[in-house]
């Protein structure tokens, strides 16, 4: 399966795809998709390179203390821009941030930024449990090589 015309098809494919989840993520709140969509069509992307290219080399390039990070990172962001929203709606201060015209990509408020940090957080998982399921742990835990 790891022929070399399989790993030409997947060079050629595989950004392609990363580019249509982030589509899918930051086009979520207009069209169809969103965070979750979104982040699952970029985590399979991961998942095929680690796949086709191996493990080694997927390790290497994903490292796993740098996406604990980002993923750490995504959530605290995301807790604390749903809970300033939830207290000033609460206080009174609805429409805080401007909602923009409906259609354009800047339309929603903060739903954009927030399906951006729902997608990091879904493909990296994805990424994780694929992991786990190939190999039964996740190494480099302290980001050691």
């Amino acid at each position: 399966m790891k022929t070399s015309i399989v790993k030409n098809v997947v060079k050629v494919i595989l950004p392609l795809i990363q580019i249509f989840g982030a589509y899918v993520i930051i086009f979520g709140h207009v069209s169809p998709g969103g965070g979750f969509a979104g982040g699952s069509i970029v985590g399979s992307s991961l998942i095929l390179y680690r796949l086709i290219y191996g493990s080694e080399r997927a390790d290497r390039k994903f490292i796993y203390f740098y996406l604990l990070k980002l993923v750490s990172i995504s959530l605290v962001v995301y807790g604390t821009l749903k809970g300033l929203i939830f207290i000033l709606e609460h206080l009174g201060f609805n429409g805080f941030i401007p909602i923009g015209v409906p259609g354009n990509l800047l339309s929603g408020g903060l739903i954009m930024p927030l399906n951006v940090l729902i997608g990091i957080v879904v493909s990296i998982t994805f990424y994780f449990i694929a992991t786990l399921f190939e190999e039964g742990e996740l190494e480099n835990v302290n980001g050691a090589e």
